[in-house]
């Protein structure tokens, strides 16, 4: 069992319980800790918060009797805490909507915030029941962090004899106009084609096992990994992409799926 734990947000809502059940699982496979963490900003809320963490906890052992479960009542500010935890994590866990957000159409603002920061990949449960069926997706450009998120994909699909479906979406106003300045459609599909073959060459040699379907698109990025998803277990994208300014920003198609996608989503940066 390794030193780090997979930490689960907790905030007594629905969203927070499915997250602390997929949690649960991924801990499992991972053969790690499951830390469950309530952080509270309202003294007066403190009964509420234990009662909260421990109806997590024998969700946890009621779906893995032999997993190790932590619950925690932390006091202070939910995403200056999680975002602290989050350098000692291997993953950080949490619901797309806690209490008080306002509409289903808007990410909470604790996710959003610590997928945009956190130390460790985040992974982000929406409403929908998550499957344990269908592949893992990937969405991938050829940069650095899409790379990151390759890796965390080939490692998850390998965890859970998943089928990798690797997907790089392309379009006029994207990621290849600097290189092909008047791109011919043809071309430019040939090229991403060959880019995400050598993308996944090195991986597919150290994770045999792993059944590996290449698909390119000439489609927007977030529609294309969004379509995908809908059968998924689980859709992995790297924190930014290219064309990115700023690594304290999140990328556009990072939040456009993290937004969309109907199965959770994996949000990955650069060590």
């Amino acid at each position: 069992m390794t030193d780090r734990p997979v930490i689960a947000g907790v905030d007594g809502s629905d969203d927070a319980l499915k997250a602390v059940r997929w949690a649960t699982s991924e801990a499992a496979r991972r053969h790690a800790r499951l830390t469950l963490l309530l952080v509270n900003d309202d003294p007066a809320r403190a009964e509420y918060a234990q009662q909260a963490v421990q109806k997590a906890a024998r969700a946890c052992t009621a779906q893995e009797p032999g997993i190790e479960v932590v619950s925690e009542v932390a006091e202070g500010h939910p995403v200056e805490e999680l975002l602290r935890r989050s350098e000692h994590a291997q993953m950080l866990v949490l619901g797309a909507r806690g209490h008080g957000g306002f509409t289903d159409a808007l990410l909470g603002g604790v996710s959003t915030a610590v997928a945009t920061h956190a130390a460790c990949p985040v992974v982000v449960v929406r409403r929908s029941i998550p499957t344990s069926v269908g592949p893992v997706v990937v969405g991938v450009d050829g940069s650095a962090s899409s790379t990151r998120a390759l890796e965390f994909a080939f490692e998850s699909a390998a965890r859970t004899s998943a089928e990798l479906v690797v997907l790089q979406a392309w379009h006029e106003e994207g990621l290849l106009t600097e290189l092909i300045p008047a791109p011919d459609p043809e071309q430019v599909q040939r090229e991403v084609e060959r880019s995400v073959t050598e993308q996944t060459a090195q991986l597919r040699e150290q994770h045999p096992q792993v059944r590996t379907r290449e698909v390119v698109l000439h489609e927007h990025p977030v529609a294309a990994l969004t379509n995908a998803a809908r059968d998924a277990r689980l859709l992995v994208v790297g924190h930014r992409g290219r064309g990115g300014f700023e690594t304290l920003f999140l990328g556009s198609v990072a939040s456009g799926v993290l937004h969309h996608a109907p199965c959770p989503v994996a949000v990955v940066r650069m060590p």
